[in-house]
């Protein structure tokens, strides 16, 4: 039931939409009779999809909860497919904010994936975002989940009990991003959140490290 930046959105009117590749595929798996074997999710033979029920975080919010008609219908607005992502991307038909999640064959995780498919998917997508009518004014920010590896070079600076902790990759494509730029500035993953909040004017989130900045320093905001 806590807040999250879905709620931060809606509340000013930002629509916004968490795609998730094999995620129609996923609920049809999840809500046939219990005593069947899964083909979609958490399956990691040869061909399928692998879906990660775990990494959907808006799936366990109240707000969307399937039992009742509200939650229902905020999942039918915001809870969206990967087939539903490449149809808004030719379309032109974006929200204003995007979050995408590939299913867990894609998503590069050791133990279970690789690392080309990923690479060669993540590819195709931002192809087709740099071919949308909507890339002029679009910002494309492609990252990783918890630590980057095992071993880093660099300790990580001081925030708070939990982290930062060891480095991970993440790479920002955009008309406004600067060029050819590394940008060493102090970043976590609510950077992230950070910089949809400036961006769109929201409340802030109590979660949002107040140490780290808000990926401004990576824009040229000459190009605005």
């Amino acid at each position: 039931s806590a807040k999250t930046v879905g709620d931060t959105l809606t509340a000013k009117g930002v629509n916004w939409v968490w795609y998730a590749g094999a995620w129609k595929a996923a609920v049809t798996d999840g809500t046939q009779d219990p005593s069947l074997a899964r083909s979609v999710i958490y399956n990691s033979a040869a061909g399928a999809a692998n879906f990660q029920a775990h990494h959907q975080p808006f799936n366990y919010f109240t707000r969307f909860d399937p039992t009742t008609s509200t939650g229902q219908a905020e999942r039918a607005a915001h809870l969206k497919d990967y087939t539903d992502l490449q149809s808004d991307i030719a379309n032109g038909t974006l929200p204003p904010v995007v979050f995408y999640k590939p299913q867990g064959s894609l998503n590069q995780h050791p133990g279970y994936t690789d690392i080309m498919s990923g690479d060669a998917h993540i590819a195709d997508v931002i192809a087709k975002l740099q071919a949308s009518p909507q890339w002029k004014n679009m910002t494309i920010i492609v990252t990783y989940d918890e630590n980057g590896g095992f071993w880093d070079h660099a300790a990580p600076p001081k925030a708070d009990r939990w982290g930062p902790g060891t480095r991970l990759p993440t790479i920002i494509i955009s008309p406004y991003a600067k060029k050819g730029y590394v940008d060493s500035t102090p970043y976590d993953t609510t950077s992230i959140i950070k910089f949809i909040t400036r961006r769109f004017g929201l409340e802030q989130l109590p979660g949002a490290r107040k140490v780290v900045s808000d990926l401004s320093n990576a824009f040229d905001l000459s190009q605005q």
